[in-house]
Parts: C-alpha cells; structure tokens; sequence
C-alpha cells in the first residue's frame, strides 16, 4: 500500500509545532495506508472534548485518517526521534518506529494536544525487521487501559479510535492489523532529551527545553532559573502521577525513560496491567525479569529517570558543574518525600482517616502487609472497607472474605475503629468519602484478554463495550455489571503481560 495521499474535505484541521523545532527532532513520514479499515470504536466523548465532529470522523473520510489511507489537508505528519535507557542500558537511538504524529489539536479548554496513529507503518526511526504496524490485540488493550486510567482520574494518554486494518501482521503468529489513534498533552519523552543530549548537541536540547516551557509550563518562561524550575516541575509532576499509580495497583511494566512523559502523563501501555492480589513486589511483564520495574520499584525507577533527564539539563541549568549538579540535587532530593506525602494522604482517604494523626501511615502498611500474606484483591479491599459501619456488622464479611484467614483482618479492623473514633466525622459522609477514591471497577487483566479475544476471534465487541461502560464510571456501582469487578479465578488468572510490539 501506498503512503497515504492528502485530499481537500477535512473532518480534523491540525497545527504542528513540533515544526518549529530544529529539523533533528523529526523526520517527515506519512502513514501507510492500509487495504481495509474498519472503525471499531470511537470516542465520542474524547472527540466533543477536543471540538471535534464526531460523525465526521466516522464517515468514511474520516475514517481514512484514522486509518493512515488519507492525512488532513494541512497537515505535516511527523516520526518524532528519541533515545532511551531501556532497562537501565542506553539505546542511542529509538523514535517512533511504528507510529506518526499527525498534529495538534486546540481543545474546548484551550490546551494543545498531539494527535498520534500507533501502528501507521514504518518510519525512518523503525528498527531492523520491523513492520512498523500494531496487532490488534495491544490497540484494544492500549484504548482499553488508558480509557480505563481516564476514568480514574489519572493523567493519561487518550485513545481517539481503534481501527481495524483489514491486513494482517506477523507476530508469533498471523494476527489482525489495528491502528489507534492516541491523543496526549505531549509526545515529548525524557528520552528526547537524551537523544541531543547524548550527541553534544545542546543548542537542539536548550531549543526543546523552550519549547517545553512555553507549550507545557509557560509560568517557568519567566523564573530566576528556567531550566533548573523545569526540572522541578516535571519531578513534582512524575512524583504526583506515580503516587497515583500506586493508590490504584497500576504498574507500568516497562519505565524506560523513552516511556516516561514530560508533560507528567501515563504513556505507553505495553505490558502494563493492574494488580489483583496485593503484593509490593508484584511483576507482571514477560520481559522484566529481574523485577526493576515492579510496583514497589516505581517510586525509585521514576527518581532515577529523572536523574537522566537531569543529566541533559545541567549544562543549561549553569557552566558551572559543581553548581548545576547542586541545583539538580536540589529539586529532585525532595522527589520521594513529596511522593510518599501524596501516596500516604492518599492510603488515610481510602481508610476514611479525615484527619491526619500520628499512627496513620503505620495503620496503613499494617494493613497493606496483611493484605500481602492473607493474598487480599487490593481493589475490592478497599472498596469493600468503604461499606463497613464504626461497628462490626454483616458488611464485614465481603471483606473478611477477601484474606486466606479473616481474623487477621478482624485485628485490623478493631485498630481501625478505634482510629476512626478518635474522629467526629459524620459516617455516611465518610463512607461516600472512601468510596470516591476506591474504585469498584479497573481494567482487571483477565477482562481485557477476554475482551481481546472476543473481538480478534469472534468479532465481538460486546466485552469491550461492557467494560468501557464501568471504566468510564469507575467509582460508581453499576448494577448488572457486578461480575467485571471481581477478581479472577484462579483459571482466569493472568500471570504475564507482553508489549504487542
């Protein structure tokens, strides 16, 4: 199939600014187009918040564009380059080997975002072998996820489309092609910065920063020290994110810092997947076998990624060394207390703590390592603790029954109350409380793969729709939808994740 041509009616009229960058940063490459595409699903929802016209993106010509068969009018696709420290070991050269950024979008609120297509074919940046494409498999999961991670309220990449190419790809085996259409405040990556960094090419590295700081954190345009405040920023903003993931049991799989946003996003989804039972130490990616980046290991991995991006600041930050590594330590040393502050206040919000008092973060991990010997579903834990009552009662049950020996948590539990007695809090009050920062429904990883395989082997895209319906709601009981919260059985249990690549 050809590269897509360009033709006059245009459901999505695009701006690029990344052409205001010096040409290194990219390279010009359309999508290839594709034999037969079908739209599976589109965000509807996503599109109003743009100001797109949704029906226009679903009528054929719109389609072609999310497809990669047609590029708007105007439009400038772009394969943006990057390096990467990938599992600790420097790759000098990555980018986007399988997907283009077709522009930007000025949304209803006033904030740019990129329009990306992720398995649009091949680029300049793909590597040996490549096909530059996606399997449909990881475009579902990937809309999935991140929808899912939306709807908790986490920064995140958007999923626009899903697309089916009508074509299939080699993987371990013949699969069907897809193409999403990703959405993002930013495609702009630590590893970008390390790409010019690593080159002696600082004149390029100073003229991304700017364009950091004027498109993502135009406030810092005007302080004492730009640079040393953008790296300050993007910590505080990786540390709040990361805190996040782990209020909600969500690990990453693969915390490269080509995967690492400097706009503070989730980005990415490969072998991610959410914890089921508890346990710090849980892995989940077939290719992290050395567990660096489990759950427990993403505070740590975050601060060192920062380290990196530090690394490429320093010599915009001072001429000085001795100077400009002070200034780094300066604002990245507080990282893990800031993180560990939002993560704690956090963890006292789903006990329903309204107040914060000596012996709270103590409650908490007592807590957490009861749920990691007793095997306890970390979601349903504390969603279930939300419907308890300052006395013990028939509600105590749902969650007793989440630990391999129910008195263990009876011993918390008599902890917790007196806790919460220390307090005047109204319990209803409480109670709407906890549940407003405990989820009832994640993307549970058995879901997802079913939800996969019911559309990649029947065409049924019923599952997807069913989980779409909670995710989007994710704190809300939603009768007749109880099954997608629970966890699996031990049939249903997904051990390892893979990144679809």
């Amino acid at each position: 199939m050809s590269q897509a041509e360009t033709t006059a009616a245009e459901p999505l009229a695009l701006d690029n600014s990344y052409l205001r960058l010096p040409e290194a940063c990219y390279a010009r490459v359309g999508p290839t187009g594709v034999s037969q595409p079908q739209l599976l699903r589109l965000n509807a929802e996503l599109a109003e918040e743009l100001g797109l016209d949704a029906e226009a993106l679903a009528a054929p010509e719109g389609l072609a564009v999310l497809a990669g068969n047609r590029v708007p009018e105007g439009a400038t696709p772009l394969a943006l380059a990057y390096a990467g420290h990938q599992f600790g070991n420097f790759v000098p050269r990555l980018g986007d080997g399988r997907a283009v950024l077709l522009g930007e979008v000025v949304d209803r609120a006033g904030v740019r975002r990129d329009v990306q297509l992720k398995g649009s074919g091949r680029t300049p940046f793909s590597r040996g072998g490549s096909d530059g494409r996606a399997s449909l498999g990881p475009v579902i999961r990937e809309y999935l996820v991140s929808e899912g991670m939306a709807g908790l309220g986490i920064p995140t990449t958007r999923a626009l489309a899903m697309v089916a190419t009508g074509d299939p790809v080699l993987r371990q085996q013949v699969e069907p092609g897809g193409v999403l259409t990703r959405v993002a405040a930013s495609h702009v990556r630590v590893g970008t910065f390390e790409y010019f960094f690593r080159r002696g090419d600082l004149d390029t590295v100073r003229a991304l920063a700017d364009y950091v700081i004027g498109r993502h954190y135009p406030e810092l345009a005007e302080a004492a020290q730009p640079y040393k405040a953008l790296l300050g920023a993007v910590a505080d903003r990786t540390a709040d994110l990361v805190a996040d993931w782990l209020l909600v049991g969500f690990i990453h799989g693969v915390m490269n810092t080509d995967n690492v946003s400097i706009a503070g996003e989730t980005i990415d989804y490969g072998p991610c997947a959410f914890m089921d039972d508890y346990h710090p130490a849980t892995v989940y990616s077939s290719i992290d076998r050395h567990g660096r980046y489990a759950y427990d290991q993403q505070p740590k991995i975050a601060q060192w990624n920062l380290a990196r991006l530090a690394e490429t600041l320093l010599p915009l930050i001072s001429d000085d060394p001795d100077t400009a590594v002070a200034a780094a330590h300066e604002v990245l040393d507080p990282f893990q207390d800031r993180l560990n502050a939002r993560y704690h206040a956090g963890l006292r919000r789903k006990m329903g703590l309204m107040e914060e008092r000596d012996g709270d973060e103590d409650l908490a991990l007592d807590l957490l390592a009861r749920m990691a010997v007793q095997g306890a579903d970390f979601t349903l834990t504390f969603r279930r603790l939300a419907d308890l009552k300052r006395e013990p009662g028939e509600a105590d049950e749902a969650v007793r029954a989440l630990f391999a020996d129910p008195e263990s948590f009876d011993a918390w539990a008599a902890a917790w109350r007196q806790r919460l007695a220390a307090e005047d809090s109204d319990d209803a009050a409480r109670r709407a409380a906890m549940r407003a920062v405990s989820p009832a429904y994640i993307p549970r990883n058995h879901r997802v793969e079913q939800a996969i395989e019911a559309a990649m082997n029947e065409g049924d895209l019923r599952p997807i729709d069913d989980l779409l319906a909670v995710l989007t709601d994710p704190y809300a009981d939603h009768p007749g939808y109880e099954h997608l919260a629970r966890p699996p059985r031990p049939e249903e249990v997904v051990a390892q994740t893979f990144c679809g690549t």
